[in-house]
């Protein structure tokens, strides 16, 4: 990714789900299938902490955190014995301010939250999910962008080419695009791309997901976007 982006100030880590009917029988639906079927915590279960878990402990989670931390600062050393993990988790639990709904297919996802635009946004597995086709896709990516400030940096963490995803043995759609298609529609939402990275799936994971690969990409915000 180049050298890293040093960054310090107020960010937007977005997190939402829209997944699909049982069985993905009519393709793509809305959150109210998401909130009657979606268990998060087996998801937690099934992608972290199960025996197939431990395939993105040692892929997945080491890829999003290496580039996470050459992100935020130039100390690549990813595991750190200064301070113990209760420490480090209260600190974490200490900086975050508010926790919000956020409903990317409106103008302003927050509403009726207004917020000032912040440094930095964040979203991870998050926009595919929520939007049944390209065109909804670029949409949100633009509804999101008026929460950043001009020359504020998203992180942007995706699957390619993936279509689905399984938990509890029911599928839940995924919008399938590849990379040239990501990076056209974070040009044309105003961006301008500094870097990413690519890890490309084991096959341990692809029983539950039909991803390619995951990129972590990192772009800032065109001053006239």
């Amino acid at each position: 990714m180049g050298s890293p982006f040093k960054y310090s100030g107020i960010a937007i880590r977005l997190s939402v789900d829209f997944p699909v009917q049982r069985g993905m029988e009519s393709g793509f639906t809305d959150g109210d299938c998401y909130e009657k079927k979606f268990n998060p915590r087996i998801y937690l279960e099934t992608y972290y902490l199960s025996p197939l878990g431990e395939v993105l402990e040692k892929t997945f989670m080491p890829f999003v955190l290496t580039n996470l931390v050459k992100t935020f600062s130039s100390d690549t050393e990813l595991v750190s014995f200064r301070e113990k993990w209760t420490e480090k988790e209260k600190k974490l639990r200490d900086s975050i301010k508010q926790v919000l709904k956020c409903d990317v297919h409106q103008t302003n996802p927050l509403d009726p939250v207004e917020l000032e635009p912040v440094d930095c946004l964040m979203t991870s597995l998050c926009l595919e999910a929520a939007c049944k086709d390209k065109a909804a896709y670029c949409a949100a990516l633009r509804n999101v962008t008026s929460l950043l400030k001009p020359d504020g940096v998203l992180i942007l963490i995706s699957d390619l080419n993936e279509s689905y995803y399984i938990v509890d043995e029911l599928k839940f759609s995924s919008l399938k695009f590849d990379q040239a298609f990501l990076e056209s529609a974070i040009k044309e939402a105003g961006y301008e791309i500094d870097g990413f990275e690519i890890c490309v799936a084991s096959d341990h994971i692809k029983s539950l997901v039909d991803c390619e690969a995951t990129i972590f990409l990192v772009a800032h915000k065109c001053k006239n976007a």
